[in-house]
């Protein structure tokens, strides 16, 4: 039985099938749905959990080149909410130093999502917090 790191079963099954260059989406709860690709629903209530709680669980278990977020992040989210955002993929810049993050139109954003190998969703109310994480 596994004890440590991300015990979710559809979670554990979801990342063992990425591979280099392939892109998983790290969304809210509003977040539209998409046919084209695998969701798994992780929502319990608004607020749990967040898309920071599962970078945090994430960083160990995903090897991060790039991470797209939409640039309306920055003008709609106070200055914590930013900082606490930018020290988790400071996070992942320790592990991987490659990483880059870009930040585009949301809309620019969303034409990525159905190329991805799947999307998980969080409670996170938090406006504009959706990733796209592509693996090295």
């Amino acid at each position: 039985m596994i004890q440590e790191g991300i015990l979710n079963p559809a979670v554990n099954d979801l990342l063992s099938r990425v591979r280099h260059t392939n892109t998983l989406v790290i969304a809210d709860w509003a977040f539209p749905y998409w046919n084209e690709i695998e969701v798994i629903d992780l929502s319990l209530t608004k607020g749990i959990p967040l898309i920071t709680d599962l970078l945090e669980v994430l960083k160990d278990n995903f090897k991060v080149g790039q991470i797209w977020q939409a640039e309306e992040f920055l003008t709609t989210n106070p200055a914590d909410v930013v900082s606490l955002y930018d020290t988790k993929f400071d996070g992942f810049k320790g592990l991987y130093p490659e990483v880059e993050v870009t930040r585009l139109p949301h809309n620019d954003f969303k034409k990525l999502v159905p190329n991805a190998i799947g999307l998980i969703r969080t409670g996170d109310p938090t406006a504009y917090g959706n990733l796209i994480l592509e693996s090295v």
